[in-house]
């Protein structure tokens, strides 16, 4: 659009091609933005299943040894 133009320099009306590739470069810079949350999210979420998974083995382990966390242990009233 502004290529090739000096500053100051008065810019005519967009042609449809250049009206389109510039709707294209705004929706394509918004889909990344959202691409890059969205991949973020899914990394926060897979480190939070893996800890979770983690932590569960871990519990199931010490529940087999009778080492379980008195604290942790629901009553059976």
């Amino acid at each position: 659009m502004l290529a090739g133009k000096a500053p100051g320099e008065k810019v005519g009306r967009l042609s449809a091609e250049q009206a389109e590739i510039a709707r294209l470069t705004r929706e394509n810079a918004r889909l990344s933005k959202r691409l890059d949350t969205t991949e973020a999210a899914l990394d926060i979420m897979g480190k939070a299943h893996a800890l979770l998974e983690s932590l569960s083995e871990r519990a199931d382990s010490d529940d087999k040894r009778g080492n379980a966390d008195p604290c942790l242990r629901v009553d059976d009233r």
